[in-house]
């Protein structure tokens, strides 16, 4: 039987806020290439995978499906955008995703959990001690404008990655430099962090894309 493509307004939705569910993972590489994969579960347009791959010359790549790659080069900014179908799986501990040619598996150790808070919460309370002890933001302003709440809600070490694929990445090692993808940047070290990003865009982009998927 076919599933009904009719998508259900959430509360979110209904104050022009968008929210995704799902993981960021994301480690670097001795041969310089930083790679940060998002596996959600629920968005606004649908589960979905993608991989921003920041790579040693500088240049930052999105790999995803079309309809994910406008969604997501909505909210961030891009050197090159390769369309194409990003596969990911997580079985609780590791997460698989195949792109480019590549097999990457980050497996994680134990998961610490963290409470659910509103978003002034995330917003007020949580970013200055997360960017002081961590030196992450969890809100910012996109570089196209779009205002963004991270709220982890767990989140894990991988201690171990393997990789199958064209060219040797090199060991795993910490993200550095920065990506560049947005205001915000990874944990330094290798991650797997269970989120529930919040985004609001007050120009009406993701609104016309969200939309689009609906119809």
């Amino acid at each position: 039987m076919r599933r009904s493509l009719a998508r259900v307004t959430t509360r979110h939705e209904r104050r022009g806020r968008y929210e995704l569910r799902g993981r960021i993972a994301a480690t670097g590489f001795t041969s310089g290439d930083r790679v940060v994969i998002g596996m959600w579960d629920t968005s606004p347009i649908g589960p979905f995978a993608d991989v921003m791959w920041a790579h040693p010359d500088g240049s930052r790549v999105l790999h995803a499906a079309p309809r994910p790659a406008a969604f997501i080069t909505a909210v961030y900014a891009f050197d090159r955008v390769v369309t194409e179908p990003v596969g990911a799986s997580f079985d609780g501990r590791t997460l698989v995703v195949t792109v480019d040619g590549f097999e990457l598996a980050l497996t994680g150790g134990a998961s610490v959990p963290l409470p659910p808070r509103p978003a002034w919460v995330t917003r007020y309370v949580e970013a200055p001690v997360a960017r002081r002890l961590l030196g992450v933001e969890t809100f910012g302003t996109s570089p196209t404008g779009v205002d963004e709440w991270y709220r982890a809600r767990s989140v894990r070490r991988v201690r171990a990655v393997r990789v199958r694929g064209p060219r040797d990445l090199g060991a795993m090692t910490t993200l550095g430099p920065a990506c560049g993808f947005g205001f915000s940047e990874p944990p330094p070290f290798p991650s797997i962090t269970e989120v529930r990003p919040l985004l609001e865009d007050r120009a009406g982009r993701l609104a016309a894309l969200v939309a689009g998927a609906a119809t």
